[in-house]
């Protein structure tokens, strides 16, 4: 029996099997003949399960009339076919305005799971696919967990990276099954694991095929199989007495990567446990009084706008089902080679294809250890390794969905490619350079039908680089463009389409602050001062590692291109150390000596520099630039401009993107600094006429 949507209608079929229903809005309740009770979570309007609200109160009210009349067992499970509880609605935590609001939000969630936790009859997590963040806090309320067994099917709790951390019981109830000190790891980092590592671990009972998830969960419920617990010596090695040293060297590790001015929450998710593990009633109350806490702060406000600005990338693409299947890359250095890489990583094929033999050789090899890092399995390493090709001659060019040029910034050569390369393509197939710095309009004349050809910017490294930016020419037809963003999500990246203009907008704002770094080293101001200040204002590295790590060559190559479009200053020294070949990382000797692929910082002296007058120099560049992108209408909005800055160059995601931080450091404050630097420095620090925007 089928609805108007042509899925089971439920109410006939539960005649049909005599199991009573009850029908919520995001909820349906079931009673099967072994009188198990079965909510299944199908969220209204939604794609993907999430703990909203209405989803907690309805649950609320299923529960209550559960207590009230007690069946054999509990069982909740997802009606979606991609996955099981992605966690809490997180636009619901932009609306709390005080930590009295988010405390009494908090400890509702917490009531929820708790009423879960207190059944009376036995209760299980039928997860099929993704369990995230307050999905998995309510899979840990429940008495067992079984999971499809299945790569598809991820565990984790994230919520450090929204600035908070567990709020729902997380903190409590993984550690009734979970080493603490395992548990404490997964926290603190928010990484996802397998259902095979979850299970080792006992975050989940038992994982099962597809078919058997349903009749292995009403087993369990029947059988009621003894409940997987930590032992008892784990409990000895997380004493009162031992908690505090290993929360030492827990700290020690977490400011590696996170200052505690700028991201609390790994150190008070460190403090909870240390205070409050082992009394579950303290570390309950603690635990909500602690997101409540975090929840309020600039942080993780910001860090949530973080978030809300990846999905909304993600979301630019459409729903077509017009995937790419085969990629022909053209262009076996890094760039090309990397492409090509993650491309198949993603379960493409890829024709690769270079006039030297030897790059595609070190191509190939590069990619078979990737591979081997990615795909434990050998069955998925042969795979991939299979569909990387090596087709030095581009017999497959006239095959492939897409072609991405990916050689030197070099605009007649490129031409010449496009004029050769364009009769051989299919006529459906999208062509796309790769260039960092060239607008497009200036590749297009090589072209009959110039209307075909995007620009997809891939950043180094590709592998972690998260960002692609969709380049749309002026001649570049919608479709296509459409295409590139849809081709951009499918390979798991976030596309951000920006108009065609020198250096776009990642290399447009990062090269002046680059620039400027390299000015105050000229100037007398040592390498690791510089980088310091960048670090302590809350960017992932400073601008000369960074200049090491793309290299200077290609550094000053951007910056030449740039400099006579926006009359940038180029440091002298820049051009030397290119001609010393002093090239960064990859000639191991730059602003820094690289050893092994790791900088040797040079003996530290006392400095007598003031970090907030060299952040000033750097940031106001960084910041003036981002504003005239803004200006100049590069992107859209201002969204998209915060989205493309933090994820194409790191910008301190705890500052929410450069015009975030704009407004909330206070746009005066920030125009007069400029102002004062201008009058000092000169021109370089003009502010853009785009400041009015913000300062009227």
């Amino acid at each position: 029996a089928a609805n108007g949507n042509g899925r089971p209608d439920r109410q006939i079929f539960n005649k049909l099997m005599k199991m009573p229903a009850a029908i919520y809005k995001n909820w349906l309740v079931e009673h099967d003949n072994n009188q198990i009770a079965w909510l299944r979570l199908d969220v209204h309007n939604t794609r993907t399960n999430i703990l909203s609200q209405d989803v907690l109160d309805e649950l609320q009210e299923i529960l209550n009339e559960l207590v009230s009349k007690t069946p054999n067992g509990v069982a909740i499970i997802s009606n979606k076919e991609n996955g099981f509880i992605a966690g809490a609605d997180i636009k619901e935590f932009t609306t709390i305005s005080n930590k009295q609001e988010a405390f009494k939000k908090v400890q509702f969630g917490q009531h929820i799971f708790n009423l879960i936790d207190s059944l009376s009859c036995p209760s299980i997590a039928v997860i099929n696919g993704f369990c995230l963040g307050g999905g998995l806090e309510l899979a840990l309320a429940c008495d067992y967990r079984i999971s499809l067994d299945d790569s598809s099917t991820r565990f984790s709790l994230p919520e450090i990276k929204l600035g908070i951390h567990p709020g729902y019981g997380g903190t409590v109830r993984i550690m009734r099954h979970v080493n603490p000190l395992v548990a404490m790891g997964l926290m603190l980092t928010g990484r996802s694991i397998d259902c095979r590592q979850a299970k080792k671990i006992g975050l989940i009972d038992y994982a099962v095929p597809k078919r058997q998830l349903e009749s292995a969960a009403r087993q369990i419920i029947l059988s009621k199989p003894k409940k997987h617990f930590v032992s008892p010596l784990v409990n000895l090695l997380n004493s009162r007495l031992i908690r505090p040293i290993i929360a030492l060297q827990m700290r020690k590790q977490v400011s590696k990567k996170a200052n505690v001015a700028h991201y609390p929450a790994p150190y008070a998710l460190i403090d909870h446990w240390v205070n409050y593990y082992g009394n579950e009633k303290k570390m309950l109350q603690n635990e909500a009084q602690s997101v409540a806490q975090l929840s309020t702060s600039e942080t993780a406000k910001n860090l949530v706008r973080v978030f809300l600005l990846q999905n909304k990338l993600k979301s630019l693409a459409d729903n077509t089902q017009d995937t790419v299947k085969h990629i022909h890359v053209i262009g076996a250095g890094v760039m090309g080679g990397d492409i090509a890489t993650w491309c198949v990583s993603q379960g493409l094929t890829i024709t690769l294809q270079d006039l030297n033999l030897q790059n595609l050789a070190q191509a190939k090899l590069r990619a078979f250890k990737f591979f081997k890092k990615r795909f434990k399995n050998k069955e998925l390493l042969n795979a991939a390794m299979d569909r990387f090709v090596v087709d030095m001659a581009g017999s497959g060019i006239n095959k492939a969905d897409a072609v991405i040029e990916a050689i030197f910034e070099n605009k007649r050569v490129k031409k010449e490619l496009y004029a050769f390369i364009e009769p051989k393509l299919r006529k459906d197939a999208m062509i796309a350079t790769n260039t960092s710095s060239i607008e497009i309009e200036d590749l297009c004349d090589a072209f009959a039908d110039p209307s075909r050809l995007v620009g997809i910017h891939f950043f180094n490294p590709v592998i972690k680089m998260p960002l692609i930016e969709i380049v749309k020419g002026k001649q570049t037809n919608p479709r296509i463009i459409q295409q590139a963003i849809n081709f951009g999500k499918q390979i798991g990246k976030l596309p951000l389409p920006v108009q065609s203009s020198p250096g776009f907008l990642v290399n447009r704002i990062l090269t002046p602050y680059m620039l400027e770094a390299g000015l105050l080293n000229e100037s007398g101001t040592p390498v690791t001062d510089i980088d310091r200040a960048a670090k302590k204002f809350g960017m992932p590295m400073g601008p000369l590692e960074l200049a090491d790590t793309v290299g200077l060559d290609v550094g000053l190559h951007v910056a030449e291109l740039l400099s006579s479009e926006y009359g940038y200053t180029i440091p002298v020294s820049f051009k030397s150390m290119v001609d010393a070949k002093l090239l960064g990382k990859k000639a191991g000797k730059g602003f820094y000596t690289w050893e092994n692929g790791k900088i040797k910082l040079p003996k530290s002296k006392t400095s007598n520099n003031d970090i907030s007058s060299i952040q000033d120099r750097l940031i106001l560049r960084f910041i003036n630039e981002a504003v005239a992108c803004y200006r100049e209408g590069t992107v859209d909005n201002k969204d998209l401009l915060d989205a493309g800055v933090i994820f194409g160059t790191g910008f301190a995601p705890f500052r929410g993107g450069p015009l975030q931080y704009i407004e909330s450091t206070g746009a005066t404050i920030l125009f007069d600094k400029l102002n004062t630097l201008y009058k000092q420095f000169g021109e370089r620090f003009s502010p853009d006429p785009g400041w009015d925007k913000f300062t009227s």
